[in-house]
């Protein structure tokens, strides 16, 4: 393989060679209209449609190739090809939507259905075609695996006018497809044509995949309306979002994997676009700040160690309460013992003194001295704020949902980690008209302490 010098991607990058500039902007507009129709068809729980459609096309591909053969003009003709293909994958959808609605199949069933006979349909189509005498079929093929090489103006302007009539159609009808995806049943029962909405979708699924057969071929047309929509959906949690990274990423793709198959000739095209579309999904399912992998793991770190480290503040309080109480009923920070409060949680030993490490390094915790620990300023006052809330949760759970107090404390500890400033002031509202006191309410319940568990 020889690799490219400077001026050769230099050539590329700026579009100066007239071939080149073809694929490019014909694979980045592909890119575009499938990530956007792509995002609906992901939605709607259709995956494998995509894949049914482009298999559909093969025999569509054939008959109009014998049918233009036959009447004197050339077989080769792309619009003529294309519009077999759109036929094909036309009665395909149908075949699909009759299956679905008069039996009591799954789509995934239709879908099969459609993608295997029809393939079947198709290569035997292909054959008959290649044995008809003064008619040269050599090249059919490139629609199973793509030639994105050989795009012309003609077929650049074709791609490019249903691309763009793809996008903006997925723009125009966001309102509707949107309700179609997340509740066809509510559209339906509020007069929404459903039906009429569902053939849209997939004919617009059908245009995208008959101009993608030329680029990057029947079968790997599938990775090109669903890879870059599923990468987006690690970005965002929103649609509109969603949409914009689904372009984003069908665009790079298209644009990065035609450039680069350009740069190295022994690569093909369609290949090389779904491998590049593939490492923005790996990229995005790894470090994408909403649904990434890495993001999502630190997170659940964090809130581990905040669960943590709130249970040990109030365990802590509790201890320093409980003592208080003994002494002149006032809450005074006074020393407590590493065996009672080991005794507080089920933790172990080891979990106890990881816990204990990051309250000092955070300044909640000091040594007392002869073994005992002690809470610091901030600490204690962090330890009273959090065992107040976790208690005005208790008191509101007992009054509003009738918990028993026994089982109170389980529920309460569920939620009293994400129980934001908004919440603590409406609960202290809510029990303040009924007299409950809010300042420090008692605990409702018995604390009891569990038995230390072994060391592990």
């Amino acid at each position: 393989m020889n690799f490219p010098e400077f001026s050769d991607i230099l050539e590329v990058v700026t579009l100066r060679n007239y071939n080149t500039a073809l694929v490019v902007l014909s694979t980045a507009l592909l890119g575009i209209a499938s990530g956007l129709i792509g995002a609906f068809l992901l939605l709607r729980k259709r995956s494998l449609m995509g894949d049914a459609l482009s298999h559909a096309t093969l025999p569509g591909i054939g008959i109009a190739f014998m049918i233009m053969v036959s009447l004197g003009y050339s077989g080769k003709s792309l619009p003529g090809l294309l519009a077999g293909a759109s036929i094909s994958g036309i009665a395909g959808v149908l075949l699909m939507l009759l299956i679905r609605n008069t039996t009591r199949l799954r789509d995934d069933v239709g879908m099969g259905f459609v993608l295997s006979v029809f393939f079947g349909i198709g290569v035997a189509v292909l054959s008959m075609a290649q044995n008809i005498p003064g008619a040269n079929a050599a090249g059919l093929e490139s629609f199973i695996y793509g030639k994105a090489a050989s795009i012309i103006m003609s077929d650049f302007v074709l791609i490019a006018g249903v691309a763009v009539f793809a996008s903006i159609a997925s723009v125009l009808f966001l309102k509707e497809f949107t309700l179609l995806c997340f509740d066809e049943a509510f559209a339906r029962s509020e007069g929404w044509p459903t039906l009429l909405l569902d053939i849209f979708i997939l004919i617009l699924v059908t245009a995208v995949t008959v101009i993608g057969l030329q680029s990057v071929g029947l079968i790997l047309v599938i990775a090109f309306l669903i890879t870059p929509p599923t990468a987006a959906r690690f970005w965002t949690h929103k649609l509109t979002h969603m949409l914009l990274f689904s372009a984003l990423f069908g665009l790079v793709s298209g644009w990065l994997g035609a450039s680069i198959s350009a740069l190295i000739p022994e690569l093909p095209a369609g290949a090389v676009i779904v491998l590049v579309a593939a490492s923005l999904f790996l990229i995005s399912m790894m470090c994408a700040p909403a649904r990434g992998v890495i993001p999502r793991f630190l997170r659940q770190s964090r809130l581990r160690k905040k669960v943590d480290r709130q249970h040990f503040l109030r365990a802590a309080f509790e201890l320093v309460e409980a003592q208080s109480n003994e002494v002149d009923g006032s809450v005074v920070n006074i020393p407590f013992s590493w065996e009672a409060l080991l005794k507080k949680r089920t933790w172990s030993a080891k979990k106890l003194k990881s816990i204990l490490r990051v309250a000092q390094r955070e300044d909640h915790l000091e040594p007392a001295g002869q073994g005992m620990l002690r809470l610091s300023e901030p600490g204690f006052g962090e330890a009273a704020r959090v065992t107040r809330n976790h208690r005005l949760w208790e008191t509101y759970l007992i009054k509003h949902a009738d918990i028993a107090p026994s089982h109170v404390d389980r529920d309460a500890d569920m939620v009293e980690h994400i129980l934001g400033a908004e919440m603590v002031r409406q609960l202290e509202a809510d029990l303040s008209k009924r007299e409950v006191e809010v300042t420090m309410p008692p605990s409702p319940h018995q604390i009891q302490q569990s038995p230390a568990p072994t060391e592990s």
